[in-house]
């Protein structure tokens, strides 16, 4: 029997890392999780989803409407809703947000709207230009697509913008600037390293992105997952809004951690002329996303429900990722050349560790941590694009996650995973593992 014949873009989306830490996490149940960027089910609004669905499923014309087949784009009434709730976030009025329904697309969650920008926007060969590190299920989609991630530089503002400026140069010595077509931040509390692109460094960007933009237009994808995951200080303008033209930036937010992951839902606005390249994209895969799932969250927009659970879920988070940084100082403190970023929201703690202990799959510190001392998290290295000749991907560099475990639980895997650096600091030979 001839074996069967896989395409191109089977072999690059081959062998994903969070595919690998999902299989883990189930195989390994009684081992404490700082891998899985799931949320606390102890958050998950099953009171306001019962509600919602009462009052929704108790109309019998509201009801068939939403059991029927949706729309590509979305349901009317839940983009009118997305609309009311980005001008909220935004801090404006509706009338004055200059952008209407009409250029909101609803999707299964951004994950989704992330690949359908992918597909959409990026050739085979193309390139996006991503902070290092960035979030490493989108190099996944990009990979899928073919095309090409290159790293900018970040500090504790986010991606550095005369970085940006060196690579573009580069780009353009090497004759490739015509291939660049996206920009993609995570503008709060980033996946992975938790912290903000400054405000000053959002207008710039879209400044850069305006001004590079010259044999064709440069998109800032702007991933605002963790927005609403604020915990301290005041709110920062979305890059969006940096861009009075709403020609250059694309927009994607979620309420998977916001409110429940389970109803996937999310969203995204782009300029008017990549709606509908957008939506013919995603006619492809789905014609619509659930649109049950749609009317529901509409439901609870209109009702207050979203932003009065909101408040709970910020109260458990904020307990939590103090619980995290708390551990840290308890059990690391005293561990030679480790540090960690205090983040002011999002659901990560991003730790370094010294530069020649290594924290990926295949090393003695993953191999202890999650065998011997029980405890998980996600390597550093796969939140960076591959090795390039002019830059190597930092080995030493750990996300954590606070979603998943209650405070308690927090505390005991940190020290479980201090325990395990301990040991690989302590074996013969650790320095350059």
């Amino acid at each position: 029997m001839p074996p069967i014949s896989l395409s191109q873009r089977s072999a690059w989306t081959r062998r994903q890392a969070i595919s690998f830490l999902m299989q883990q996490a189930v195989e390994n149940r009684h081992v404490l999780s700082l891998a899985a960027g799931l949320v606390d089910e102890a958050t998950l609004p099953a009171f306001e989803c019962q509600t919602a669905l009462q009052m929704l499923l108790s109309d019998p014309v509201r009801a068939r409407s939403a059991l029927q087949y949706g729309t590509t784009q979305g349901a009317d009434g839940l983009r009118e809703q997305l609309v009311e709730h980005f001008a909220r976030l935004e801090g404006v009025p509706r009338s004055e947000l200059g952008v209407g329904a009409d250029q909101f697309l609803a999707t299964t969650g951004s994950q989704q709207f992330l690949s359908l920008a992918a597909e959409t926007l990026l050739d085979p060969g193309d390139i996006c230009l991503v902070a290092a590190p960035t979030y490493f299920v989108f190099l996944g989609v990009l990979n899928g697509v073919g095309a090409r991630a290159i790293p900018v530089t970040a500090d504790a503002d986010g991606m550095r913008m005369d970085a940006l400026e060196d690579r573009l140069r580069e780009l353009e010595r090497s004759g490739e600037l015509s291939r660049v077509k996206v920009i993609y931040l995570v503008s709060d509390f980033e996946n992975p390293s938790g912290v903000c692109l400054s405000a000053e460094r959002r207008r710039e960007v879209v400044e850069i992105a305006r001004r590079w933009s010259r044999e064709r237009r440069i998109v800032i994808l702007e991933d605002a997952a963790y927005r609403e995951l604020r915990y301290d200080g005041e709110p920062l303008p979305s890059v969006w809004s940096c861009d009075p033209s709403h020609e250059h930036v694309v927009y994607t937010q979620t309420f998977s951690k916001s409110f429940a992951p389970g109803i996937r839902v999310g969203f995204g606005i782009a300029p008017r002329e990549l709606v509908g390249p957008l939506c013919d994209r995603k006619g492809n895969e789905d014609f619509g996303s659930a649109n049950l799932n749609q009317h529901l969250l509409a439901t609870i927009l209109a009702s207050g429900q979203y932003a009065s659970h909101l408040q709970q879920v910020l109260a458990g988070y904020r307990a939590k990722r103090d619980a995290m940084l708390a551990a840290c100082d308890e059990f690391f403190a005293d561990v030679p050349g480790v540090s960690w970023v205090h983040p002011a929201g999002g659901l990560y703690v991003w730790m370094s560790l010294p530069a020649g202990i290594s924290t990926g799959f295949d090393s003695p510190l993953f191999s202890l941590a999650s065998k011997r001392h029980e405890v998980m998290y996600v390597p550093g290295e796969l939140c960076y694009p591959a090795d390039r000749p002019d830059w190597t991907a930092p080995r030493y560099q750990m996300r954590l996650s606070f979603g998943v475990l209650h405070s308690d639980g927090i505390r005991e895997a940190i020290r479980r995973l201090a325990g395990a650096v301990r040991d690989v600091l302590s074996s013969p030979g650790s320095a350059g593992r």
